[in-house]
């Protein structure tokens, strides 16, 4: 009798045992499918897709109460001015060799494609000198070859994006609020920032990590106003690889949320990759950049901060050479400007989408963001700090999404010159952005 219950309850516990695991795996299906425990790949499972197309696109309209030129008296002075644009828009292919051995590649058609065009930089004289450039651009945004162990570790060969600051790691545009991308962020650094070489990348349960070599930036191409950010090497056909520099993202993720990231930059040395590197040779010109961010996704709140921190080191003496760089007439290849030591930008954002109380399809999230950011932090020696790249900035938005992958954006921003020393700046944007993998063949193929 006792052997009976005994064998009753044992089968019931298993039972039990059995519905829960059921109904955990139902919950997080999704999640498991990401997670990374079993680090083996079936050398004959191709998964969903073999070959894939899709991409993501933006479409910009902006109104401005200021002028272009910020370099007068007390800043820029009062106007009523409108542009419209295409930011990007990008086509990616992948396509698998073999479960193990895959193809990635974007193609990036920048502000309407390739052409030439003339850009008035303007000086803090008031005057502006001539600059020539593309209209637009067509570029090689990712073209890399992927080999997979195992899901710990990957090794990358090609041109890829670098990581570094919370919106080159997650830069398609359904996953920031703005119209345009933290203005902090892509003012500093080269974004989407991509340079050519190896990598080594993985997943290990909820733990990311991508570590990597690449090309070096070109110290001739920095600036006050934008730090590094002209900095990659898109003057000749091929880029410059005797000063490579280390590049890194460690990224935290819980089943749900939250999502914490850690990455950086180091090039020990840069002057190597200089377009005239008879003028670098007294000095290396190192460049570390730091960041950090977070984001918290739950109760119908969208919670996101970044902080980045840059440095480039004999920033003096690289003063000394930049302004000296060769132009004709009144024509420049360079910015021909002095750079600062240091630059810093923080940013946080709060959402709250209230169109899940509306219907379970509908999302509508307005949100609020605060943002600073200084192209000249701190200097070195003789140069002098430009308080008119100290800015604060105040944007509220709204975010409508008739589906998950496409979004449509508005939003007016305020913008602290100076902590109020010089006119402040107002602007307003309309955007539409997409996200979407259009079409997966070979599902489930096997050899």
């Amino acid at each position: 009798m006792k052997r009976g219950i005994a064998a009753i309850i044992t089968t019931a516990c298993l039972c039990a045992t059995n519905a829960s695991a059921e109904i955990s795996d139902t919950i997080h299906a999704e999640v498991q499918k990401k997670r990374t425990y079993n680090l083996r790949v079936d050398p004959k499972d191709y998964g969903d897709w073999r070959f894939r197309l899709g991409g993501y696109g933006e479409m910009l309209y902006q109104h401005f109460d200021y002028g272009p030129n910020s370099f007068y008296e007390k800043g820029s002075e009062e106007d009523s001015r409108s542009q419209v644009s295409i930011p990007r828009f990008i086509i990616a292919m992948d396509f698998k060799f073999s479960p193990t051995w895959i193809l990635s590649s974007e193609i990036e058609f920048e502000y309407g494609g390739t052409g030439s065009g003339i850009e008035y930089e303007y000086d803090e004289a008031g005057e502006y000198e001539m600059e020539v450039e593309k209209g637009g651009e067509v570029a090689i945004e990712q073209f890399h070859i992927t080999k997979i162990f195992n899901k710990a570790l990957q090794l990358r060969m090609g041109h890829m994006i670098v990581p570094v600051g919370l919106t080159n790691a997650h830069h398609e545009p359904i996953f920031f609020f703005g119209a345009k991308r933290p203005e902090g962020e892509s003012t500093l650094l080269p974004c989407t920032w991509h340079e050519t070489g190896i990598a080594l990348l993985g997943t290990i349960g909820k733990f990311n990590y991508n570590v990597m070599c690449v090309n070096g930036l070109d110290p001739n191409y920095f600036s006050r106003a934008n730090f590094i950010q002209r900095g990659r090497q898109t003057m000749f056909e091929v880029q410059t690889m005797t000063n490579p520099a280390l590049a890194y993202r460690f990224e935290f993720k819980g089943d749900h949320s939250p999502r914490f990231g850690l990455s950086g930059y180091y090039g020990p040395k840069t002057s190597g990759n200089s377009t005239k590197p008879k003028k670098m040779e007294a000095i290396d010109v190192p460049v570390v950049v730091l960041s950090a961010d977070a984001q918290y996704v739950g109760h119908r709140f969208t919670a996101r901060t970044n902080f980045l921190w840059g440095r480039i080191g004999e920033s003096e003496e690289l003063s000394k050479i930049n302004v000296t760089m060769p132009k004709t007439g009144r024509i420049s290849l360079f910015p021909r400007d002095q750079v600062a030591e240091s630059a810093l930008t923080w940013y946080a954002e709060l959402g709250y989408d209230f169109g899940n109380l509306i219907s379970e399809k509908l999302s509508i999230i307005p949100f609020i963001r605060y943002e600073y950011y200084n192209s000249m932090q701190s200097v070195e020696g003789a140069v002098a700090i430009d308080p008119r790249y100290k800015k604060d900035i105040f944007t509220a938005g709204i975010n409508y999404f008739p589906l998950k992958n496409l979004v449509i954006k508005a939003d007016y921003s305020h913008r602290w010159v100076d902590r109020g020393n010089y006119h402040s700046e107002n602007t307003f944007s309309l955007g539409v952005a997409y996200l979407a993998w259009m079409t997966r063949l070979g599902k489930s193929v096997k050899d």
